[in-house]
C-alpha cells in the first residue's frame, strides 16, 4: 500500500491560521486562486516561512527545497511598509528589484537579508491579492514584522506546482509542515492517529 494518511480540516480564516503557524516556526505551503505567470511565486503558489529565524534559509535549502546551501530567499512585504525596511525607491510587485535592507532592520530578518545586505523583494497590495496581504498583515500583528519569506512552491528540479494534486504530492514528499489548499488545512498524520483523515494515493483521494 503506497498510500499516505493526511488530515484535512476546514479553516474559517486561512490567512490568520497560516500567520500563527509561520510565527511559530512552521514552513507553510500556500496554494490559492490561479497560479502566477512568470518566474516568481507571488503569493498563490508559495512556500512561506518566518524571516526572523537565522536558521530558516539553511533549513529550507537543505531539508525542504533540496538545493544548494548558498541560495538566498526573498521577502514579500506589505507595500506601505517598504520604506521602513528597505532602501528602494521603486515598487516591486513582481519581485523584480533588489533593495538594501535598512541597517537597523537587517538583524531582524536574517533569513531574507543576503550576505551583502540586499534583498530581492515583492511589494504586496491589498487590492491585488487581498488574501495574501491579510496573511502578511496578521503576521505583522503577531510579530511587528510586515513581511514573510516567500519562495516558490516546488522542490529542486520540479516545476512550480499548478494543480491541487501537484500541491499534495509536493507536500507529502518534503519536510513542509502544512499545506493551505484554498480554505483547507492539510497536515500529515501517522497510522496511529485518531480522528478524521484522508487516504491519499497517486491516483485518487478517498475518504
Amino acid at each position: 500500500d503506497n498510500s499516505t494518511l493526511i488530515a484535512c480540516q476546514q479553516t474559517k480564516n486561512p490567512s490568520k491560521e497560516a500567520a500563527i503557524l509561520i510565527a511559530n516556526g512552521k514552513v507553510v505551503a500556500w496554494f490559492q486562486d490561479r497560479s502566477e505567470m512568470g518566474p516568481r511565486s507571488l503569493g498563490n503558489r508559495s512556500l512561506l516561512a518566518d524571516p526572523r529565524l537565522h536558521a530558516m534559509a539553511d533549513f529550507l535549502n537543505l531539508k525542504v527545497k533540496n538545493r544548494e546551501s548558498f541560495r538566498p530567499y526573498a521577502p514579500s512585504i506589505l507595500n506601505e511598509y517598504i520604506h521602513e525596511w528597505f532602501d528602494l525607491s521603486l515598487n516591486s510587485p513582481f519581485m523584480s528589484f533588489v533593495g538594501k535592507v535598512l541597517p537597523d532592520k537587517r538583524r531582524l530578518i536574517p533569513a531574507v537579508a543576503h550576505i551583502d545586505g540586499t534583498a530581492r523583494l515583492q511589494s504586496v497590495y491589498r487590492d491585488q491579492n487581498p488574501l495574501f496581504y491579510s496573511l502578511i498583515d496578521y503576521f505583522r500583528e503577531i510579530t511587528e514584522v510586515p513581511l514573510l519569506l516567500n519562495t516558490s512552491f516546488n522542490l529542486a528540479g520540479d516545476p512550480i506546482v499548478e494543480t491541487p494534486e501537484d500541491a499534495i504530492k509536493c507536500f507529502l514528499k518534503s519536510n513542509i509542515d502544512c499545506l493551505f489548499l484554498h480554505d483547507k488545512l492539510i497536515t500529515k498524520v501517522n497510522s496511529h492517529s485518531e480522528g478524521n483523515y484522508i487516504r491519499w494515493s497517486n491516483k485518487s483521494l478517498t475518504e
